[in-house]
């Protein structure tokens, strides 16, 4: 059984000296399945393949990348922007918190992470920028209004992560909503009150009195805008809350969806389609392999008697049962800093769920702080691939320090948004209960 215990020592050291992810984990499983059962190894390899291939949820993966794919190209993303910035104009960092709700709209309509981060960066940092905010407050609105995608339904997160913890996607998608608009808010809030505090982070806009539209303009402007992401939420969302539609279908719908908006904004090629299809072919390949090479290193822990030996040292710790979920959930925000989102899942919770079963936690309750802690890791320096995102598409002006700076409120934030849905399991727990009778 201690055995199963080097495993993770063995991945970690890979991964310390560079070894990818996937090839990591397949390393790891093979040499000690092959430790542990020998020639019968084979055999488990090939059912965790045959797992994978055959699981009619993860085809959900592809169709919600190309969604995403898509909807940066459409246009939509332009529109709606302008049409929100006629109502938070006068509030203080007016563009910060338009920003913050084209991430949550977005992060709606699409659940890719970083497609949402990508769009409302590309559209948000030069505007902000000309009108003279802070650098460190456009570098955290645009990381954490990104990351809303992790934590917004539907997230391709927890389509992953739904198959591998044995529980209902819309039972997550159900429990997510109200945390994940609890964490936008509480985003708001911050930088209306802070901008409000220090008025230079965020110098107001004035607009000429005879540029602003009528009531009636903004509210027919902000409709014709929001009607194409309202359709594809319902489209993916509504309809699996509704039980109209199983993840899958609801994601073909979605994916046509785009498309169709694509071209009704005319910024349909054949070259954005086939952009598209290439970038969602690679993008899933990754997924895929992860996904495969997790499971396998999952699947030879658990044979092993790792799932044992992880209790009986707990039980040797003598911790309280809060104290073990502190200690699983602290250990996955670790894991963040040196594994993708993905990865973290697939390791921690097939091992994880076991243990929080026998403590008596609700399992969905679990994933959805297990998702809250993850996206905080996908924040948090020095590591965070949100910063790389940015400084992928931000000017040479913003700065590493200015992103480090600026990220650091928001990841408070989310531990307030940890600490109310663990005070308050009802916030995760509800909705699906009153949806769909979980």
């Amino acid at each position: 059984m201690d055995l199963a215990l080097l495993m993770f020592p063995a991945l970690f050291l890979l991964l310390f000296i560079g070894v990818p992810v996937a090839y990591s984990l397949f390393g790891v499983s093979l040499v000690f399945g092959f430790l542990r059962f020998g020639d019968k190894a084979v055999f488990q390899f090939v059912s965790k393949v045959q797992d994978v291939a055959g699981n009619y949820i993860l085809a959900a993966v592809p169709l919600f990348i190309f969604m995403g794919c898509m909807l940066e190209r459409a246009g939509i993303a332009e529109r709606l922007f302008d049409a929100l910035f006629l109502w938070t104009r006068k509030l203080p960092g007016g563009l910060a918190v338009c920003t913050i709700l084209l991430g949550v709209v977005f992060a709606a309509a699409s659940g890719v992470v970083g497609a949402t981060e990508t769009v409302i960066g590309l559209l948000a940092i030069p505007i902000m920028m000309k009108h003279g905010y802070d650098k460190s407050l456009i570098s955290g609105t645009i990381c954490s209004g990104g990351s809303l995608g992790t934590v917004i339904p539907p997230s391709v997160l927890v389509i992953i992560m739904a198959p591998v913890a044995d529980v209902s996607v819309g039972d997550l998608f159900a429990g997510l909503l109200f945390p994940g608009l609890i964490m936008a808010a509480l985003f708001i809030a911050y930088i209306v009150v802070r901008c409000m505090i220090t008025p230079s982070l965020a110098p107001r806009i004035e607009i000429p009195v005879e540029d602003l539209p009528s009531w009636n303009e903004m509210i027919r402007s902000t409709g014709f805008a929001l009607l194409p992401p309202v359709f594809l939420i319902f489209t993916v969302l509504g309809t699996i809350l509704m039980g109209l539609a199983t993840p899958t279908e609801a994601a073909a719908c979605g994916a046509i969806g785009a498309v169709v908006l694509t071209a009704l904004n005319g910024q349909f090629t054949i070259s954005v389609l086939s952009d598209a299809a290439r970038r969602t072919m690679l993008v899933t390949a990754m997924i895929l392999t992860i996904l495969l090479a997790g499971n396998m290193f999952a699947g030879v822990f658990i044979a092993s008697g790792g799932i044992s030996t992880v209790k009986d040292l707990i039980a040797a710790l003598d911790l309280s049962t809060w104290s073990i979920l502190l200690l699983i959930l602290g250990l996955a925000f670790v894991a963040g800093f040196a594994l993708d989102l993905v990865s973290v899942i697939l390791v921690f919770v097939p091992i994880a769920l076991p243990i929080i079963r026998t403590l008596g936690f609700d399992p969905v309750w679990f994933c959805i702080l297990f998702l809250v802690v993850i996206q905080t890791s996908y924040l948090t320096p020095p590591m965070a691939p949100s910063i790389f995102y940015l400084r992928a598409i931000s000017p040479p002006e913003i700065t590493l320090r200015h992103m480090y700076r600026g990220v650091v409120p928001f990841i408070g934030l989310q531990i307030v948004t940890l600490i109310l849905v663990m005070m308050f399991p009802a916030l995760a727990l509800w909705l699906p209960r009153v949806l769909l009778g979980f």
